[in-house]
Formats: C-alpha cells, sequence, structure tokens
C-alpha cells in the first residue's frame, strides 16, 4: 500500500513538472515587425532580457500583420505581444487578450500642425480645408489627430477634406501649401522638422495637442495561466532596468528612449475607443486599412 502511494505521487509529480516545464515555453511576437531576422536583430536583446529576469524560454512568432497576430492569438498559437495602443483595441476585441505592461514613451502625444503664415489659428480653421494624416489606423498619426480635431468641435469626417501619406510627405505638402494642416504625432514631427533646413524658424505653429497618449504595451493571450502572466509581470517589473536597456539596444526603438515599464490595465485604452467612435469606426472589430 504505501508502495502504491509512493507510486501514485511519484506520478503526479511528474505530471506536474511536465505541465511546468510546457508552461515556461512561450511565442512572443511584435506587430510592427516583419520577418525573424528582424525580430531577431530589433528585439532579440530583450528576448534576452525577458528569458533572463523570468526564467522563461520565449520563441520568436513572426507575424505579416496586426491581423495575423489576432489569429495566432485566437489560435493559441502564440502567447505574448508587443503592440501599440490602436492594434491593442482591435485585438482585444477578436481575442479577449489584455495588457500586461506598459512600454511608457516619453513625449507621445500628438498635434495639428499649420504654417504660421497661413492665418489660421485654431482647428475651426480649417472646415473645408485639406488635411494631411499619417497611417491609416496609426494611434499618433491617425486616431489622435481626429479625436483631437473633435474635441475643438471639427468632425474629421466630415468638415475637412482627409488625406493620408508618410510623415515626410506630409511635411512638404505643408510646406509648400498644398494641404492647410497635418495631424501627426508631435514628437516624429519635430525631428522630421528639425532636420529641414530649408525652412526658418517659426515657418510652422502648432494650433492644438493631445495629452499623453496610452502605452505601447506587452499584451498576453486570454488561454495564458493568470498566474503565470502575473508572475512575469512582476518579474518584469524587478528587472526593469536591464530590460529597457535591452529595447534600447538597437536604434529602431529609439522611439523608447527616456521609457519607462509599468504595469496598465484594460481601461486606460477606453481613450483609444472613444478615437476609433470618432474616426468613424465603432466597433473597433477590425483594423481600418485592412
Amino acid at each position: 500500500m504505501r508502495f502504491l502511494k509512493s507510486a501514485v505521487l511519484a506520478a503526479a509529480a511528474l505530471a506536474l513538472s511536465v505541465t511546468c516545464s510546457a508552461a515556461d515555453a512561450f511565442k512572443l511576437a511584435v506587430t510592427d515587425v516583419e520577418g525573424l531576422e528582424r525580430l531577431q536583430v530589433e528585439w532579440g536583446p530583450f528576448k534576452e532580457a525577458l528569458e533572463n529576469a523570468t526564467d522563461h524560454t520565449f520563441e520568436f512568432f513572426p507575424v505579416t500583420s496586426r491581423t495575423a497576430a489576432a489569429e495566432a492569438l485566437r489560435a493559441k498559437r502564440v502567447d505574448f505581444v508587443v503592440t501599440g495602443p490602436a492594434e491593442y483595441i482591435v485585438i482585444n476585441k477578436l481575442t479577449e487578450a489584455k495588457p500586461l505592461i506598459g512600454l511608457g514613451r516619453p513625449d507621445y502625444f500628438c498635434a495639428i500642425v499649420v504654417r504660421a503664415d497661413a492665418g489660421i489659428t485654431r482647428p475651426a480653421d480649417l472646415k473645408g480645408k485639406k488635411v494631411a494624416f499619417g497611417d491609416i489606423g496609426s494611434t499618433s498619426n491617425m486616431l489622435c489627430p481626429m479625436q483631437l480635431m473633435s474635441d475643438y468641435g471639427v468632425d474629421p469626417v466630415k468638415d475637412i477634406e482627409r488625406v493620408h501619406t508618410s510623415r515626410n510627405i506630409a511635411h512638404e505638402a505643408l510646406k509648400k501649401g498644398d494641404v492647410a494642416a497635418i495631424g501627426i504625432n508631435h514628437n516624429s514631427w519635430v525631428g522630421t522638422r528639425n532636420k529641414d533646413e530649408s525652412v526658418p524658424n517659426g515657418f510652422f505653429r502648432v494650433i492644438a495637442r493631445s495629452g499623453d497618449l496610452p502605452n505601447d504595451m506587452l499584451m498576453v493571450a486570454a488561454h495564458v495561466d493568470p498566474a503565470a502572466a502575473d508572475g512575469i509581470r512582476k518579474a518584469i517589473l524587478d528587472n526593469k532596468e536591464a530590460i529597457i536597456a535591452a529595447i534600447l539596444q538597437h536604434e529602431e526603438n529609439d522611439k523608447y528612449s527616456g521609457m519607462d515599464l509599468v504595469a496598465i490595465e484594460d481601461s486606460a485604452y477606453d481613450l483609444v475607443r472613444s478615437m476609433y467612435t470618432t474616426a468613424g469606426f465603432p466597433q473597433y472589430d477590425k483594423f481600418i486599412e485592412e
């Protein structure tokens, strides 16, 4: 009888060991990085720091689009995803994945920029005029500036002529007067403006700025054990300095310079849900451009 009990306990311990071992291996995706080689180069140091902090194993799972990331989460083929606020809203709707850790970006807000000599001093002056925005579906280059216009009484769907283009092309169009304004990630545009030696100081004017936007994030799939997710969150926060240093090793992640890692909740992204509604997509159950 004693032997039987010992055998049962040993079998249970072995099963538990196998379960824990399997749970220790996770798949990790990054929504705006295509291809395994780029993932390894740009996010390899982060993966290594994550493994050192958590004692878990993480394996990159390349995705070709945000839709592909959502499908992989829903199929339980990926466990953690690095993504942005606008992407999170749709992915959460489709998969019930949740935010785990916020990747805080300093000076992460949008602005509406005009030429200083255009006689435009407030968003209401843009009614009936052409305004350029960045990538369709971008948090800071589309959704945020559209919400900002709405906050000032301008319907960004009906009251303006909206165009979408790259940051550099929008900057040149504004400089030439081809558009009356650009709605854009302020920090990114400042970098473009400062490199442009063809315009004098004071050539542009910011007529509206948003508040700071919700963070980019590391999100966790709904199928991941909550206790495991909580342990990973705690390990990341306890080792944030090493993990931040790892993220910043590659120049593609310069937008995170001065960043912090913070615990976040879903409610922090209700602001972005409002932005989707303002832009004319109140269901937020699919990516706008896909």
